[in-house]
């Protein structure tokens, strides 16, 4: 096993264990979900048109839950300073914990809300894109948050600040994803599609290097 899979193979196993982040991040998305509908009533074209924007908050708002720990465990027990000194180069493991916070976090929130879009009445071509969206979208959630774990990693209580850092540069993740949905529904094609799959490639391929820098700037410091 190269030492890039092995990373990542030991990440995806520490966020599926107890304690790990994931299950807490799917129980908090499927508990804001379903008290929407609660709080808004039975008017069910009204929670079609908002189940996008509803179901992209909470997706965002629940991977943000475990994306604190994505550096802090292994800088807490010294196992970063090994990270940063193995063979492979510290933009690709950040690149494995990315993927692996991901594959362990972003794809099963993917998964369940093609369930939890049964509560808002949302029509089959309403629930594939924003399946379609969330797929396209939550890697620039993982990787935008992977910077912002990375910046807050010597500080104390990261985990409050982190939010403050990541969430306005994720405003066109929840924009272009609740758009799509609502393009499908009024069969207008808008772009959103298009726009946010562009914003997450661009994520994807930046935010290695950023977080890098900033893991580098904490060893140091």
């Amino acid at each position: 096993m190269t030492p890039f899979l092995a990373l990542l193979v030991r990440d995806i196993r520490l966020a599926m264990r107890a304690g790990g982040g994931a299950a807490l991040a799917l129980a908090f998305f499927a508990a804001v979900v379903t008290l929407v509908p609660l709080a808004v009533g039975p008017d069910l074209k009204l929670l079609a048109r908002i189940a996008g924007g509803v179901l992209w908050v909470a997706a965002v708002l629940a991977a943000l839950l475990s994306l604190d720990r994505l550096f802090q465990a292994d800088f807490e027990d010294g196992s970063l300073d090994l990270i940063a000194l193995a063979p492979l180069p510290l933009e690709l493991s950040a690149f494995a914990k990315t993927a692996a916070h991901w594959l362990a976090t972003g794809l099963p929130l993917t998964v369940l809300s093609a369930l939890l879009a049964v509560l808002f009445d949302l029509p089959a071509k309403g629930t594939g894109a924003l399946v379609l969206s969330l797929l396209i979208g939550t890697p620039a959630v993982s990787s935008i948050g992977a910077v912002g774990a990375a910046l807050t990693l010597s500080i104390r209580r990261g985990g409050l600040i982190l939010p403050l850092i990541v969430l306005p540069l994720l405003a066109p993740a929840v924009i272009f994803g609740s758009g799509a949905v609502l393009a499908a529904l009024d069969a207008a094609p808008n772009g959103s599609l298009l726009f946010l799959a562009a914003f997450s490639l661009l994520a994807v391929l930046l935010s290695p290097f950023a977080a890098a820098a900033s893991v580098r700037l904490n060893l140091a410091a």
